[in-house]
């Protein structure tokens, strides 16, 4: 099947089982991406991770009848397999970046320095940690990054099915079921605002890329003079995720301001606190919290959270 839709209908399009996608003006061009798709019914799939246990269930995750997987644990496997093979016969590399000696950076150089394998899309799985600038590095040359987590199955097997072209008939039962849940999961949270008060940079970055990923729509302030400034400016928000260790003005006496401003009174206000003693819970709650969730965050559980309270209705 050809979709035809605006640019921003490609992701959507894709997923549900479009083999091409191109705009009103671009029908040739798509016409000539099908015939190309079509010619490959067989996908083959490269999938470079060092941890025996996690190469092969992500193998397993995305090998079906209609994709063949390649599985490898360094990157000098990776670049035999990729010289072995002629190197356009892999339709899609899902690359791990803590890898032995030459890492999943250097890796994913070499592969964009090819001019035979510049335009294979790169799906990055990793459970390493990521500074802004590896996240600004990675997107240079990667397609997608995808956290190792509890939801990441879901969202790998997503991402592959996409730049695969796969029609969701082909997957597995249990695929199927994966990908309804995770269509399910975020779109409860796409298109929603939410309004990060924080005064920590590093915690902003993890959190606004976490939401950002299930199509949040994420502004934030530096600390609740600024996030109450921010929400009396702009009220058209769904959730506040809200520090509470904040110089100048601190998260309870911010929740109590809020709570007193009626355009965002009624806002969900979850608090965020290293602290984790009922008392703390309990202060949060009488400052105006909505909720509490304590640091580290677990980015599920906030997740989950985030969906119970801007579904309420």
């Amino acid at each position: 099947m050809l979709a035809v839709g605006e640019e921003a209908e490609r992701h959507g399009a894709l997923l549900a089982g479009a083999a091409a996608f191109a705009a009103p003006d671009a029908l040739e061009e798509g016409l000539a991406e099908l015939r190309e798709q079509l010619d490959r019914a067989t996908k083959r799939v490269l999938v470079v991770e060092d941890d025996d246990r996690q190469r092969d269930a992500v193998a397993r995750l995305i090998r079906g009848e209609d994709v063949e997987v390649t599985a490898v644990a360094t990157s000098e496997e990776a670049v035999a397999a990729l010289n072995t093979d002629p190197p356009t016969a892999f339709n899609c590399i899902v690359l791990d970046l803590k890898l032995p000696r030459a890492t999943g950076f250097q890796l994913l150089e070499h592969i964009r320095a090819s001019e035979e394998l510049h335009d294979v899309p790169v799906i990055i799985h990793t459970g390493k940690a990521l500074t802004q600038r590896d996240e600004a590095r990675l997107r240079r040359f990667a397609q997608t990054i995808v956290v190792k987590n509890a939801r990441s199955s879901e969202r790998l097997l997503a991402e592959t099915s996409l730049h695969l072209h796969r029609r969701p008939a082909a997957l597995a039962p249990e695929g199927r079921r994966m990908l309804a849940d995770l269509e399910h999961a975020e779109s409860a949270l796409a298109g929603k605002r939410v309004l990060i008060v924080d005064d920590d940079v590093r915690n902003v970055f993890a959190l606004a890329s976490a939401l950002e990923a299930h199509g949040m729509e994420v502004r934030f302030a530096e600390n609740g003079r600024e996030g109450l400034q921010s929400l009396q400016a702009d009220p058209v928000v769904d959730l506040v995720l809200m520090d509470i260790m904040m110089p100048e003005m601190d998260g309870y006496e911010t929740m109590r301001a809020i709570r007193e401003v009626p355009e965002v009174a009624g806002l969900p206000v979850i608090a965020l606190t290293a602290k984790a003693m009922q008392g703390d819970r309990d202060k949060a709650i009488a400052a105006g919290a909505s909720d509490y969730i304590t640091k580290p965050v677990d980015i599920d559980q906030l997740t989950a959270l985030i969906r119970v309270w801007v579904n309420r209705g």
